[in-house]
């Protein structure tokens, strides 16, 4: 075998991408209907990558200043109209006199709970138990 017909074959250099395009790559997977694995052959991209970018993406990580990446949420504090005392689980046992006619709303990324009416502390920490669950 002789050495001419031997060709060297170099592997392609790896592409780096700037937090800018990849955040437009996912932006563009993100769209309704959007096909992951199309997307990433059109921009040179193994779909595990960009699978991965939307995880970094939705935690706020890919590449975005600390300044951007902060986000304040509302609060507005009231006066409570009657003061209930928190009573263990097993002797909770809620009266109509121990019942304030404030509103409760609590917003987590994948549940919003809204009590308009009844709103106590007792009936908010057995919610709040059952949702650590």
């Amino acid at each position: 075998m002789d050495g001419s017909a031997v060709e060297r074959i170099e592997p392609a250099k790896r592409q780096r991408r700037s937090g800018a395009e990849k955040r437009r790559i996912v932006e563009l997977a993100m769209q309704p209907g959007a096909s992951i694995a199309r997307i990433a052959r059109e921009h040179g991209v193994n779909a595990n990558m960009v699978h991965y970018w939307r995880k970094l993406y939705r935690e706020g990580r890919l590449g975005e200043s600390k300044s951007n990446s902060v986000r304040l949420l509302p609060v507005s504090v009231t006066e409570p109209t009657v003061t209930a005392m928190v009573k263990p689980l097993t002797k909770l046992a809620v009266s109509p006199s121990a019942v304030s006619s404030g509103s409760i709303y609590v917003e987590f990324p994948k549940i919003h709970l809204r009590i308009e009416t009844g709103a106590d502390a007792a009936l908010l920490r057995v919610l709040l138990e059952s949702l650590q669950r």
